[in-house]
């Protein structure tokens, strides 16, 4: 089966970075810090990073305890970057999708994937590797796009006022699962949709306790100084999940 690389297509790509780069994005204001509160204490621990990117992750778990760290992507351009910026003799980077690390030899302590796991089409299959490939007791950590945002296929995603304010987002086909192709940056980029019971049943039939879920807005702090976000307060943009393997 053919997998879309988008990462790396030069426009998505650079498109992605400049968002990264900015210091008010969603991912360092909501996403990561999110993520990082459902982490185990890494002292020790051997630690795969599922569509690592870039790799800032991976040198962070480093830098954070974990005795080794495994990160695999399918985007030959983010590996790069990793190399070049976050490489260290207890990090390796594999270019390989999500889907194969059923091939890998390693067996972990802790599975993390950050806004990765909606670029997957068959979630369970997934979900079965990364069970099977972790230690007894182990932590899988992971965001994706929230399944709200997921369900997302055509149309105004949002109903605003005649001043552009955002009023509500507009949800449809949510229970239609399945591939969505919408455009960002370019056209064509496939994500894929599945209810939160689906997410949470999947997890729970594999053989994981959830313990933690999470869907991040702004508080009224936050909102002060960074007020674009208050369309959170309407729908979040993800949904993290901490599962144990017992």
């Amino acid at each position: 089966m053919a997998r879309q690389i988008i990462y790396d297509d030069p426009i998505f790509f650079d498109g992605y970075m400049k968002i990264r780069e900015k210091e008010d994005n969603a991912n360092d204001l909501f996403e990561i810090p999110a993520l990082l509160t459902l982490l185990p204490d890494l002292s020790g621990k051997s630690l795969l990073d599922l569509g690592c990117g870039y790799g800032e992750h991976c040198k962070m778990f480093i830098n954070n305890g974990a005795a080794n760290v495994v990160g695999v992507d399918i985007s030959e351009k983010m590996l790069e970057v990793a190399h070049r910026a976050n490489s260290d003799p207890k990090i390796t980077y594999l270019n390989i999708p999500i889907e194969d690390i059923d091939k890998l030899e390693e067996q972990f302590d802790v599975v993390v994937s950050s806004l990765a796991i909606h670029y997957v089409e068959s979630f369970a299959e997934v979900v079965k590797k990364i069970y099977d490939k972790m230690n007894t007791g182990g932590v899988f950590v992971f965001s994706q796009e929230h399944p709200i945002a997921t369900a997302y296929s055509s149309g105004n995603r949002w109903t605003k006022d005649e001043n552009g304010k955002k009023l509500y987002f507009n949800l449809s086909n949510y229970c239609v699962e399945g591939e969505r192709e919408l455009t960002w940056f370019v056209n064509g980029v496939k994500k894929y949709h599945r209810t939160f019971s689906t997410i949470v049943n999947t997890l729970v039939e594999v053989g994981f306790t959830i313990e933690r879920m999470i869907e991040p807005f702004p508080d009224a702090e936050m909102l002060k100084k960074h007020p674009q976000y208050d369309d959170l307060l309407h729908k979040p943009d993800f949904l993290l999940v901490k599962a144990k393997k017992m």
